[in-house]
């Protein structure tokens, strides 16, 4: 009798797991995905109070890079330097400083056939505020906006609004579903990002939880008296000023988890260096890092060579990799693919404004 006890309780509990791992399996993942399966025993065991596996609710964090991460950077490059040249190079309402003009092509040429990025005066982030300056923050955002609908340069039935890995998707819905707050962490503009995401991931990340780099602002009545010293009016509008304040890569994406979050996230989710040091502080304080790798040649514009090296310097940190090509059941989602060969695609432009 106590045999067989035994064995219903065993096949209960058999059950019990199974449908715990059925209730977190996370759509768009293949199954057999190393990275899934260790996200859907996290979240299998996270509300088990008095385990090991316990995370209270105040705890459940999750900081996700954006480019590269949740969103694509080889069409054919990231997002906001493609908004730098088609407001540089190729809207006919602004004209560019000639210096700026000269940088921002150079930039193009290089990036658009895979050669050695120019070096500028400046950093692009730099070019990208002054381009913008004047604008307010509403008009800014509609420029990114408008952007987003022109189809992505490489592919054919997306544009780049819609840009997003649909896998990256499933899992901050299912996270934000498990009660985990989930942040953003960019090293692009703030407000760029959070335009960008408007209508696929705010839903579940608020535009207070999108930390980016950061572009100055003024009023518009404001001219050159200080901030502190300048009162708003009913009359005035917040204008970008034209200065890079902060760029977060690397040690100021853990700076900024300090000062803009206040804890240590459980989860950290990024594709490059630049991403590193957030892993590593989230595995110091007893959380996890997952770095994806671009090894996706059929699907996206992979680099099977940056792939490898990257998943060397991972290991060698202790974190998680994770293949787009292996464990992604889809990127982009259907009806979405390379439109001809490499070089076919390098020799595209982007349209006019």
């Amino acid at each position: 009798m106590k045999g067989k006890i035994m064995w219903v309780t065993l096949l209960l509990m058999g059950l019990m797991l199974l449908n715990a791992q059925a209730e977190t399996a996370i759509p768009g993942w293949r199954e057999g995905s190393p990275c899934a399966a260790e996200i859907t025993r996290i979240l299998s065991e996270i509300d088990r109070e008095g385990t090991p596996g316990y995370v209270p609710q105040e705890d459940r964090i999750a900081v996700f890079d954006f480019d590269g991460t949740l969103f694509g950077e080889r069409f054919p490059t990231y997002f906001d330097h493609l908004l730098l040249m088609r407001r540089a190079l190729h809207d006919g309402s602004y004209e560019a400083p000639a210096e700026t003009r000269a940088y921002v092509e150079a930039l193009e040429e290089a990036e658009f056939h895979r050669k050695e990025a120019p070096k500028g005066a400046k950093s692009n982030a730099q070019y990208t505020a002054e381009v913008f300056a004047g604008m307010t923050v509403e008009e800014y955002r509609a420029y990114v906006r408008d952007f987003m609908a022109v189809p992505v340069l490489g592919f054919r039935g997306m544009t780049y609004g819609e840009g997003f890995f649909q896998p990256m998707v499933s899992l901050v819905r299912t996270l934000a579903e498990h009660g985990f707050r989930v942040y953003i962490l960019s090293a692009a503009e703030r407000h760029c990002v959070r335009e960008l995401i408007r209508g696929t991931l705010d839903q579940w990340i608020p535009a207070d939880r999108v930390i980016g780099s950061r572009f100055s602002l003024a009023a518009k009545g404001q001219g050159d008296t200080d901030g502190r010293k300048y009162t708003y009016t009913m009359e005035d509008q917040v204008i970008l000023s034209g200065n890079l304040l902060l760029k977060t890569e690397k040690m100021n994406k853990v700076s900024a988890i300090v000062e803009e979050i206040g804890q240590a996230p459980l989860l950290v989710f990024g594709d490059s260096s630049g991403d590193l040091a957030m892993g590593v502080y989230a595995q110091q304080h007893g959380g996890k890092a997952f770095m994806l790798l671009c090894d996706d040649i059929e699907r996206d514009y992979g680099d099977t060579a940056e792939a490898e090296k990257f998943q060397k310097n991972c290991e060698g940190l202790g974190i998680q990799t994770v293949s787009m090509k292996d464990e992604f059941e889809t990127i982009y989602g259907e009806g979405v693919f390379l439109e001809g060969s490499e070089e076919e695609t390098q020799e595209e432009q982007l349209p006019a404004a």
